[in-house]
């Protein structure tokens, strides 16, 4: 107590015009405020992970939402490092072991990406991306179809195969039709 009165700055004795609740928060601090805490303000980080699940979504996108909102918040860097060290408290769901050659995942990639079929027409046609990533190593293949129709889907296979130089045991894809 008498190392807490002294970096007070207080004298003895106290003013009798002083409340209990001013000693204490000379001699305490501001309830509720731990020493040494963070001085900027946080987002919501699970509200932050349920953003990230969203198409088209980043941790460069909400960091600039949180910096226009917060202009003197955290900087790109350390608002990314608090998130991994959130990200890091929660429990892991599912751990997946995945052998050499045993999978290989394929989906087509979300959205369409542009092609310039004609450059002196100008004609552009929307092509699909097909991904294809070995489990063990992440080795990744990816190539453009203009459908997601069968033919194309069975053709990406097969360049996907090439690519590889081999066939995995198991194709596993991503929802399917």
């Amino acid at each position: 107590m008498l190392k807490r009165f002294a970096r007070s700055g207080l004298n003895w004795p106290v003013p009798v015009e002083m409340s209990d609740a001013d000693l204490e928060s000379c001699l305490y601090g501001l309830p509720g405020v731990k020493p040494g805490r963070r001085k900027q303000p946080e987002p919501d980080w699970s509200a932050v992970v349920c953003e990230l699940k969203r198409k088209h979504v980043t941790l460069q996108v909400l960091w600039e939402e949180y910096i226009g909102a917060h202009p003197d918040g955290y900087r790109y860097s350390r608002w990314c490092d608090l998130f991994r060290r959130w990200e890091g408290r929660l429990p892991l769901t599912m751990r997946q072991h995945h052998a050499g050659g045993e999978k290989m995942f394929v989906d087509y990639a979300g959205d369409t990406v542009p092609v310039v079929v004609d450059r002196r027409t100008g004609e552009v046609r929307d092509a699909h991306l097909f991904v294809a990533v070995l489990g063990g190593s992440s080795l990744s293949f990816a190539c453009a179809t203009w459908t997601e129709r069968f033919a194309d889907w069975i053709e990406a296979h097969n360049s996907a195969f090439a690519f590889f130089g081999g066939v995995a045991h198991l194709l596993v894809p991503d929802n399917a039709k």
